[in-house]
């Protein structure tokens, strides 16, 4: 196993971090290697917001979903879907383009995430740790709010960065599904029961699988904030139907 694969194959989530600052050279190492992530037509269709105010940090701390490891994290970066910029940059040019659509949009957020993986695996190169923040899609409102987001600017991915602890370097990674059953060949593949818990058994080795399976739908899947998630993207998305 090369070195790439090996630290691909290793990378687990870190949300507890060492008192250690990151060099500013490597900060901008793991924005080069963001940017120059593959991307549509080379369009770039996303725009990093880099987020260091104290005050902003705290906010989206309590706003996701109360993470107080947000405001601690030594570089954050939000990964933003832009449909914007290439709207305006059409209009200025004389061009009458129609309203960025849901087409755009997920094409944009197809941009930003690739780019934001660019970032975990530069970080990732450098020993530096990090935490992808799904629940900023949590509160639309209110984090547009706090971030100044316009029209047809969506909040795709918050990352948080720091060296991990080393607690966190030796806590166990969780494990992945088998190839198996994750790669289907030419056609999509419907998995019967027996496959399914076949496939989740690695998650729950030590329980039996109807009650695990009960407790991670209520925590994840039903829950008030996956309610709240859908909610809010939901209403955002209202702007780009057509």
């Amino acid at each position: 196993m090369n070195e790439v694969i090996k630290q691909l194959t290793e990378r687990k989530s870190v949300r507890v971090f060492a008192d250690r600052e990151i060099d500013e050279s490597i900060v901008r190492e793991i924005l080069l290697a963001a940017v120059n992530a593959p991307t549509a037509g080379n369009q770039q269709l996303y725009t990093i917001l880099r987020i260091s105010d104290p005050g902003i940090l705290a906010q989206l701390a309590e706003s996701c979903d109360h993470q107080p490891f947000i405001a601690k994290g030594k570089l954050v970066l939000l990964f933003c879907a832009d449909c914007l910029k290439w709207y305006e940059a059409f209009r200025y040019a004389g061009c009458e383009p129609r309203e960025p659509g849901a087409g755009d949009l997920l094409l944009a957020v197809d941009d930003a995430l690739i780019a934001a993986q660019n970032a975990v695996v530069a970080a990732q190169s450098y020993g530096i740790g990090s935490c992808y923040i799904g629940d900023i899609m949590e509160n639309m409102e209110t984090q547009r709010e706090i971030l100044g987001l316009p029209e047809y600017v969506f909040p795709a991915a918050l990352l948080v960065f720091g060296y991990p602890t080393e607690q966190q370097k030796n806590r166990k990674k969780p494990e992945r599904a088998d190839l198996k059953h994750i790669v289907h060949i030419d056609r999509y593949r419907h998995m019967d029961e027996a496959e399914l818990r076949e496939m989740l058994r690695k998650s729950m080795p030590d329980e039996e699988f109807d009650a695990w399976i009960k407790a991670f739908f209520k925590r994840k899947y039903d829950s008030d904030f996956s309610r709240e998630m859908t909610r809010s993207v939901e209403k955002y998305l209202e702007q780009f139907r057509q």
